[in-house]
């Protein structure tokens, strides 16, 4: 049953990958598969939804396939991979660990864990706005230029504490520093006392969909220094990185 169904999934990908360019019988060959046996599947996968025929013995993906990619975020897969590694590395650091993305310019939290997770304000599928916290000004940063500048055009924004940054240009300069440096710094801008250092994830193909945290109060900024913990974080998100591309490459 196993080993069928890997055949069909194989005509099937090799299908989508020609982009109706070549017969069923032509597809066939060349994965060496017997033409009648390929036909069988190709009637099952479009009864079935997932191909459609376009023209006289071609097929293109069917309405059930694309209902299904239209199912898949890859910004949660994203936070698939990193719930294990950074489980791990709240423990290391002591504190709390949370990863976020980027949507309608606020952040999602999808990830928050460790110690004094359940004091923090912050929850799983919380949005908060992204200019005065660390994954905020991560996300913003990694922006391409265009959807940066709408977002600094909002400006002025609405002061959380009297260190957050509201002046848009002050905050464009905070991005770029952001960008050369590699991480964020939310430092009681978001929270009186709560300092946040954050550090981008990238996507195989070099997009920041996605940032990770550490937050901590001032007892344990005393204790131990930011430049302390960034590279536990950076080390992190690379295995983060690794993990999705070797997902994507599987």
């Amino acid at each position: 049953m196993l080993s069928s169904l890997s055949r069909a999934l194989a005509m099937l990908e090799a299908i989508i990958a020609d982009g109706a360019s070549r017969s069923v019988a032509a597809i066939a060959r060349d994965l060496g598969v017997p033409v009648a046996t390929a036909h069988r599947q190709v009637a099952s996968l479009v009864a079935d939804g997932y191909l459609a025929r376009q023209g006289r013995g071609f097929h293109v993906a069917g309405p059930r396939l694309l209902q299904l990619l239209g199912q898949i975020d890859e910004k949660q897969v994203i936070a698939n991979c990193a719930a294990p590694v950074l489980h791990r590395l709240a423990g290391q650091l002591g504190c709390v660990v949370q990863l976020g993305t980027l949507e309608a310019d606020m952040v999602t939290y999808r990830i928050k864990t460790g110690e004094g997770a359940g004091d923090l304000f912050t929850r799983v599928g919380m949005q908060l706005e992204a200019y005065c916290s660390g994954i905020g000004k991560v996300l913003l940063a990694w922006l391409p230029a265009g959807d940066r500048e709408a977002y600094l055009a909002t400006g002025p924004f609405p002061p959380l504490t009297a260190r957050t940054i509201t002046d848009a240009a002050a905050l464009r300069h905070e991005l770029a520093r952001v960008r050369e440096q590699g991480f964020a710094m939310d430092d009681g801008e978001i929270a009186e006392g709560l300092q946040c250092l954050a550090v981008p994830v990238r996507s195989p193909d070099g997009r920041v969909l996605a940032a990770l945290s550490a937050s901590r109060g001032a007892a344990q900024v005393a204790a131990i220094p930011p430049d302390a913990i960034l590279a536990d974080m950076r080390l992190a998100a690379a295995e983060i990185e690794d993990i999705l591309a070797g997902l994507l490459a599987a």
